[in-house]
């Protein structure tokens, strides 16, 4: 090689990609996550064969923070990305990813820029065990035309008298938008079968990253089901999004009274059970969600 040659390109590393479960203490419970504590380098197209080779819902990649956000260490940028696109804001990647960086820096607080805005999260140790919790954006709760219900419920194969008219439903976003649709029975949020592509393109079309589907057990139980075919995945194990957005919907539908926590069993419909809280507080719109996660071998 002469001096006037250019050095051959230094091969880029494949980044370590940590498998964890959140909303779980079991690995075969909860929803898998893929985390990449370093994804500096990795374009966005890198960062997607990433998260579509692991096949997790979403997998979540961390680079440093916006200038000013946070402690040294403490603050980061993340971005989420599903096997076919990437997402503004997923829960659950967001608690495994704080329990991942807890388990080599230890519990505290962190803020992860989203795309969605700022998202606080704080770990704890529990019993000997870490707990996440993170703090939503500001959420917000709109109607859905009765055309676009009827569209939705065709392609759940769901018809009226299948909804709870007690829980009405309604679009709520704390990050991102779902679809909240109340089933009257635990045996109809059981029987999920739906027409994948026709409920991915009314997604779309109104811009939803899953539908939350649940049944009220009790005035501060819920059972949950969350649909994801716009992120080629049938069905979410464990939706910390979809909960956050949740918890602003039951609060401005007068369904509970802060300051109150909310307990979501989601996942044993698909035998990864999972537990999600969410704690609205007095004064303070944004939901606060909370869980466990633990590693995957």
């Amino acid at each position: 090689m002469t001096h006037d040659e250019p050095a051959p390109a230094a091969s880029r590393a494949t980044p370590e990609v940590l498998r964890y479960t959140a909303f779980s203490d079991d690995p075969q419970g909860g929803n898998p996550a893929g985390v990449v504590l370093d994804a500096a380098g990795l374009t966005d197209a890198e960062q997607l064969a990433v998260a579509a080779e692991l096949g997790y819902s979403e997998t979540a990649f961390l680079t440093p923070p916006p200038a000013g956000l946070g402690e040294p260490g403490r603050a980061f940028t993340i971005r989420f990305f599903s096997p076919l696109a990437e997402v503004a804001f997923c829960g659950h990647a967001t608690v495994a990813t704080a329990i991942a960086l807890a388990e080599r820096t230890g519990p505290g607080d962190l803020v992860l820029a989203t795309q969605a805005g700022p998202v606080p999260v704080t770990v704890t140790r529990r019993d000997g065990a870490l707990h996440a919790t993170l703090t939503s954006v500001e959420p917000r709760i709109t109607a859905i035309t009765p055309a676009d219900l009827a569209e939705a419920l065709a392609a759940l194969g769901w018809g009226a008298a299948d909804l709870d008219p007690a829980l009405p439903p309604r679009i709520a976003y704390a990050g991102n938008q779902h679809l909240v649709l109340a089933a009257a029975t635990r045996e109809r949020l059981a029987k999920l079968d739906y027409d994948f592509e026709r409920l991915a393109a009314l997604m779309r079309r109104l811009d939803l990253t899953t539908l939350q589907l649940v049944w009220r057990e009790s005035p501060t139980v819920f059972h949950v089901r969350d649909p994801f075919p716009v992120g080629g995945v049938v069905e979410d194990p464990a939706t910390g999004a979809a909960a956050a957005a949740f918890g602003a919907y039951a609060r401005t539908l007068g369904l509970v009274t802060a300051p109150v926590t909310l307990t979501l069993h989601q996942g044993h419909d698909l035998g990864r059970p999972g537990l999600l809280t969410v704690e609205l507080r007095d004064g303070d719109p944004r939901s606060h969600v909370g869980g466990t996660a633990t590693a995957i071998a």
